[in-house]
């Protein structure tokens, strides 16, 4: 019988970047989107909270914080992966028109490569990464190529229609969601040698290809929507089944922040729906799994929660399993595009 281990973390892009620089959307977003309307612009017609995190120096200081805590939790999740000693890590990431473009958008697919090889720092012009290392360095993790086939054929007898691949269609081998999270995971530079099954999200769905995984649209006509979320925590259910009766230790883990600022219409693209995103807190840290799976796509996709759908994934997982949530942090903010809850599920 398999062995697993539950995880949630985030894999926050400005993270990467000192904060002198400012990388979080909306420090660009006011200079440039004409989408914020002219008086939101001024920070003294925000709401409170959101100014006094914007503070006098355009959320510079606040930052350090927010990053600290996030990190300070991630070392905790990799102290938790350490003992567990899993075989493979499976993780539940979105592709942000990444790795899926125009050729082949699948709901789902199980990238189940050999070796994965990345290039995490391509993305941030020209910015350097907190570590100082050099922009065009190669990463390489090992991949878990018989895992891969093992759960696809096991999923699709389960009723689970689960596309996979062998090898990257575009990019450099890896969407952001599954690279900065395996850079977050060896915050310590200490190496982390833990063989990586990734499982594409299509999270993005009706704006995967409009939006081209961003938040500036490109085309007028919205694309087919994404999986439901019944869809995803159906797939997290059959994904432990399968497993638990593998032979494998295997960390089962959800990577991405929850609503995010940049597709909250709502809120004029400025900050997240704080509130929505407490209320699904709420239900996992009672293990009420099942609203999750009830929550319409529609509802999650007004309050900017799209990229929650990996979390949907790992809690079809849990409720099976029966797990219960630690949650080691949930970092709110209103300036720094979404907020991070990092959990331990045993």
């Amino acid at each position: 019988m398999g062995e697993i281990l539950g995880i949630g973390a985030t894999h926050y892009p400005p993270g990467l970047v000192p904060d002198e620089y400012k990388p979080w959307p909306l420090a660009r977003m006011l200079q440039t989107d004409p989408r914020i309307p002219a008086h939101l612009k001024d920070p003294a017609n925000w709401p409170e909270p959101m100014q006094a995190e914007w503070g006098d120096d355009e959320g510079i200081t606040s930052h350090k914080a927010h990053r600290a805590r996030v990190f300070k939790a991630f070392r905790k999740i990799r102290e938790e992966i350490d003992a567990f000693q899993p075989d493979f890590i499976l993780i539940w990431g979105d592709d942000q028109y990444e790795n899926f473009k125009e050729d082949i958008i699948p709901p789902f697919c199980v990238l189940a490569y050999e070796q994965l090889t990345f290039q995490p720092y391509h993305r941030l012009r020209d910015r350097p990464n907190i570590w100082g290392e050099p922009n065009d360095k190669v990463f390489t993790s090992p991949g878990h190529h018989a895992a891969g086939r093992f759960l696809t054929s096991r999923l699709l007898e389960e009723g689970i229609d689960m596309a996979y691949a062998y090898r990257p269609l575009h990019e450099d081998g890896l969407g952001h969601a599954f690279a900065n999270t395996l850079l977050f995971l060896d915050l310590d530079r200490k190496g982390f040698h833990y063989p990586i099954l990734p499982v594409a999200v299509n999270c993005y769905g009706s704006s995967v290809i409009r939006n081209r995984g961003g938040g500036s649209q490109y085309s007028e006509e919205p694309d087919p929507p994404s999986p439901s979320p019944s869809r995803c925590f159906a797939l997290g259910q059959a994904t432990a089944r399968v497993l638990k009766e593998s032979p494998w230790r295997v960390v089962l883990m959800a990577s991405s922040s929850w609503s995010h600022a940049f597709l909250t219409e709502k809120n004029h693209l400025m900050y997240p729906d704080l509130e929505a995103d407490r209320v699904l807190l709420e239900h996992l840290r009672v293990g009420d799994y099942a609203k999750w799976r009830d929550t319409p796509l529609a509802q999650m996709e007004a309050s900017g929660q799209q990229e929650v759908l990996n979390w949907v994934c790992l809690a079809g997982a849990m409720a099976t399993l029966n797990y219960k949530a630690d949650i080691l942090d949930w970092v709110e903010t209103w300036t720094f595009n979404a907020p991070k809850c990092l959990a331990v599920f045993k």
